[in-house]
């Protein structure tokens, strides 16, 4: 059976309201809950962006759910640092913790002064980190030099279990790439087809574990309402990479976003006031092989949200009726 998720945006929603929301998401039935890691929001209209790695101990203490971050390692966080905030969080939270590990963005990387590398760059690096936190979480003395330099690095509190370190992937060749070192997979909703094909590469590469789908979403009582916050809070985000990679201020997406047409929003939001279109939607999701969806409202009042898919969507969607 497919589980159902709670996805908390840190760039839209202040830190304490969104501990407020997850808590709400918990009592309305979702089971779990995933956070985004931003140092900037993708527009000023959003307008937030807490620390996610507080946050998570406060949410964690707070809720019994299980709770993941997708982050990265490599230029605004130290590899071995990041060792350590996952090993923490773990040994205080076992079993309940886990980790997407990507490439990044320059939008929360720029900040370090660092040159904002290639591609191909920032992805032999990621695996760099990868292994360094691996071996770390493994309790191994870790020293590496090269696209990042580790020197004797040692965790003395280890979790147990080791939290999971899952691949972030949203294309084909990406999803093929992470199953060499993931614990699972997370992506993003595109096409059926498209997802179908992330699928494949991942388990015919060889990939292991869970795989999971954020699904950006738009729900109102009115379609009109849906589509305004859709196209208020998410428009942005129908530009792909590379321009979501290498763009650095949330000035700069508001230029882009300027010139998205309402309509053009539904490329990446599911957009509809109809809840059972929603549950089809979702549904359609978890026939394709997903193990875990995660629901990302994209608005940033979640409270109309939380209340309507906990007594209408999860309910249907957890008895496959």
């Amino acid at each position: 059976m497919t589980r159902i998720g709670f996805h908390a945006s840190h760039e839209q929603v202040s830190p304490r309201q969104l501990l407020a929301d997850v808590q709400h998401a918990e009592r309305a039935g979702f089971a779990m809950a995933m956070c985004s890691d931003h140092f900037s929001p993708w527009s000023t209209r959003q307008g937030h962006s807490g620390y996610t790695w507080a946050w998570l101990g406060a949410a964690l203490a707070t809720t019994e759910l299980s709770l993941g971050c997708v982050t990265a390692p490599g230029q605004r966080y130290h590899p071995a640092v990041h060792a350590q905030r996952v090993a923490t969080l773990g040994q205080m939270f076992p079993g309940r913790f886990w980790v997407a590990l990507g490439s990044g963005e320059a939008s929360n990387e720029h900040i370090t002064g660092d040159r904002w590398p290639r591609k191909e760059v920032r992805t032999q690096r990621l695996e760099e980190c990868v292994d360094v936190i691996r071996r770390m979480l493994a309790g191994e003395e870790v020293s590496h030099d090269g696209l990042v330099t580790v020197d004797r690095a040692r965790l003395w509190d280890l979790p147990d279990p080791v939290p999971l370190l899952v691949g972030p992937a949203v294309s084909v060749d990406s999803a093929a790439r992470v199953a060499a070192w993931a614990d699972g997979l997370v992506t993003v909703n595109q096409p059926v087809e498209t997802l179908r094909d992330v699928l494949a590469a991942y388990r015919g590469a060889g990939g292991r574990g869970r795989t999971a789908l954020q699904v950006h979403l738009s729900w109102a009582p009115t379609e009109g309402e849906a589509l305004a916050v859709a196209h208020d809070q998410w428009a942005g985000n129908v530009f792909g990479p590379p321009i979501s990679w290498d763009l650095e201020t949330a000035e700069a997406f508001d230029v882009l976003w300027g010139q998205v047409e309402p309509d053009a929003v539904r490329s990446a939001v599911r957009v509809s006031a109809d809840l059972a279109q929603h549950r089809d939607w979702l549904a359609e999701y978890a026939d394709l092989g997903f193990d875990d969806l995660y629901l990302h409202h994209v608005g940033q009042k979640q409270d109309a949200f939380i209340e309507a898919f906990g007594e209408h969507v999860l309910p249907a969607l957890s008895t496959g009726s």
